[in-house]
């Protein structure tokens, strides 16, 4: 272990520059740190999460730091004999103790002891720390510690310290900011120390600790009997998560996928699942490294989920399964077919097609197969039989001894007007993680109850819904209430050619945030000039194409556009243009907020119908 740690450090030769933004010891950037550090498992709080960050350091926990903070550091056990006569064998830091030393990182006093004890100052901290770095004595001038202090600075390695001269003692806070900066230190060699432990840092050089987080994350298992003891984590204690949410570990339910981070005391859930025929299994059914169900094509994250699915294991091209999604939708697990899982699906069919599929031998097969989107906003696709079944049915998915089975689904009417919190519906509270689809023709977007604040919804509005055990809403269907699917842009161009006495085809140039559409020689005049407008159904071949509605000489103010003594909310993705000279720019909104322009809003309807403010443009004054 000591030789891995020396090779490790060796390597982690460095010149030091950091990327991250300055820090200062405030609330943001100290949690910021403390996640970081919690994450690689350099340093975690006590039984009940805290940091204890006000606290003294001493050198035993500080060589534990340290080592912990090289490649395979977290492995290291107790040490089978005594390094010091102080540091019995029996010390909890004496494998860390041992291996610090062997590493070069410390060393003893000369009497012989450790003095395992004794606070660390600023001084020695900063030489291991440096070290870590790949700088001995030759890289400093002048005495001891006078170099390496300058060295340290020069660094930004300080960046959240508050110890300033060689003889502070650290403390918690001081250490942990010392690995934070750390981590986005380069070595001498040009890579981010980060690196030598197995992580990279963003495209702008800072910390991404989404991806680190995930990168430390272990498992997965599978809630089933039995699971608790496979999670070296203290479940009474832990923070959990499910499916992105704060939650508690009572709330985990069968075939939920678990990971965990030790050092955070934290695990995570996930409950996708999809549960159909197998449709393919790539790139062969002996060694499948992904696999086709309900049209998803998921990778296979686990060696049992690839056994189970192989030749070799118990499931084959046709079977019904569920297979048990983990936190990038990977298959984790494979388990029988879960009724529940499918017989509540609810969605749209956007299309009916005869597809091929790999029959896992090398050759392929044709089944006929309607692409649904449900309800939870994912695209399925599903062999269907009924030949009723068409594009732009509502339909529930069923699983039955004949297979998956799609069934066209009645209409459930339903009016009220939506609290402002988002909540509920008339008398209807949402459930928690209610799935709304709003829908148009063939196409629909998945929204959240939040979205629908304020609206007053008609029977006409409302194509479908269901009730949970609770008498809450789970499911809800709309018809084009949000408007969310539409697409948005400019008009750019409108051309009539007369083909004869009484036909005309026309010719729409359009700009859709960005991309450029043509939609060639149509016989359909829609009712537009150029300029803002919402186009429905697929740009190139659409259903309808109509002018937006101005509202003009107004303001930014946030998420809202003010004019007229109106407010207009904007969409997440509204299109912002330049108009000079008469032609349209795309530019963006911290250039508009920033600039002198005149803007307009452009929306499809008010807020209160459910509308949003769809393209801005900007004319300089």
């Amino acid at each position: 272990m000591n030789k891995r740690i020396g090779a490790a450090l060796t390597a982690a030769c460095l010149t030091l520059t950091l990327a991250v933004p300055a820090l200062a010891a405030d609330p943001a950037s100290t949690a910021q740190a403390v996640q970081v550090v919690n994450a690689l498992g350099i340093m975690v709080g006590d039984e009940n999460g805290d940091m204890h960050l006000a606290s003294p350091v001493t050198r035993a926990e500080f060589i534990t730091m340290a080592v912990k903070a090289t490649p395979g550091g977290e492995q290291i056990g107790q040490a089978a004999t005594s390094p010091y006569p102080d540091v019995s064998w029996k010390h909890w830091a004496s494998g860390y103790v041992e291996a610090g030393v062997a590493a070069g990182l410390i060393s003893g006093y000369t009497d012989g002891t450790f003095r395992p004890n004794n606070r660390i100052t600023l001084a020695e901290g900063v030489t291991i720390v440096l070290q870590l770095l790949g700088y001995g004595p030759a890289d400093f001038s002048g005495a001891y510690p006078t170099g390496q202090l300058a060295m340290y600075r020069s660094l930004k390695l300080d960046r959240g310290v508050a110890a300033q001269t060689a003889s502070a003692q650290l403390t918690r806070q001081d250490a942990m900011y010392l690995f934070y900066n750390l981590m986005t230190a380069k070595t001498k060699e040009g890579t981010p120390y980060l690196n030598t432990l197995g992580h990279s840092l963003n495209a702008a050089g800072e910390i991404d600790l989404v991806a680190l987080v995930n990168g430390s994350m272990e498992g997965p298992v599978v809630v089933e009997s039995g699971w608790q003891e496979k999670v070296p984590v203290d479940l009474s204690r832990a923070k959990v998560y499910r499916n992105g949410s704060a939650s508690q570990l009572s709330a985990l339910q069968g075939l939920d996928v678990v990971y965990w981070n030790s050092a955070m005391g934290t695990v995570w859930a996930y409950s996708d699942k999809v549960t159909g025929a197998i449709q393919a299994l790539e790139p062969s059914a002996s060694a499948p490294t992904s696999v086709t169900v309900a049209g998803r094509t998921c990778q296979i994250e686990t060696s049992a989920a690839a056994f189970a699915l192989s030749s070799l294991g118990q499931y084959g091209l046709g079977d019904i399964v569920t297979l048990l999604l983990g936190r990038d939708g990977g298959v984790a697990a494979v388990a029988e077919p879960v009724a529940a899982a499918d017989s509540q699906r609810v969605g749209l069919v956007t299309s009916v097609t005869n597809d091929a599929y790999p029959d896992g031998k090398g050759g392929t097969y044709t089944a006929r197969t309607a692409a649904v989107l449900a309800t939870d906003g994912q695209a399925y696709r599903y062999p269907v039989q009924d030949r009723g079944i068409e594009a732009g049915d509502l339909v529930r998915v069923t699983l039955s001894d004949r297979g998956v089975e799609l069934k066209s689904l009645p209409s459930a009417s339903l009016s009220g007007k939506v609290d402002g919190a988002g909540t509920k519906v008339g008398r209807y509270s949402f459930a928690s993680g209610a799935e709304i689809l709003d829908v148009s023709g063939a196409q629909g977007v998945r929204v959240y109850p939040s979205r629908l604040a304020g609206i007053t919804l008609s029977d006409s509005m409302v194509k479908y819904y269901s009730l949970d055990g609770e008498g809450e809403i789970d499911k809800l269907v709309l018809k084009d209430v949000t408007g969310d699917m539409h697409q948005y842009g400019i008009l750019t161009d409108l051309t009539g050619v007369a083909a004869g006495e009484f036909s005309t085809y026309y010719t729409y140039e359009l700009d859709l945030g960005g991309r450029t559409v043509t939609v060639p020689q149509t016989t359909t005049r829609f009712p537009v000039e150029e300029g803002p407008v919402q186009v429905k159904g697929p740009a190139e071949a659409p259903e309808k194409i109509y002018a937006l509605n101005a509202a003009p000489k107004g303001e930014l103010s946030g998420s809202q556009f003010l004019a007229d003594r109106k407010t207009y909310t904007l969409s997440d993705d509204v299109a912002v243009y330049e108009r000079r000279s008469g032609n349209y720019y795309l530019s963006s909104l911290a250039r508009v907020r920033e600039g002198s322009f005149t803007l307009t809003g452009w929306y499809d309807k008010t807020d209160a119908n459910g509308g949003r403010v769809r393209v801005i443009v900007a004319q300089e004054r």
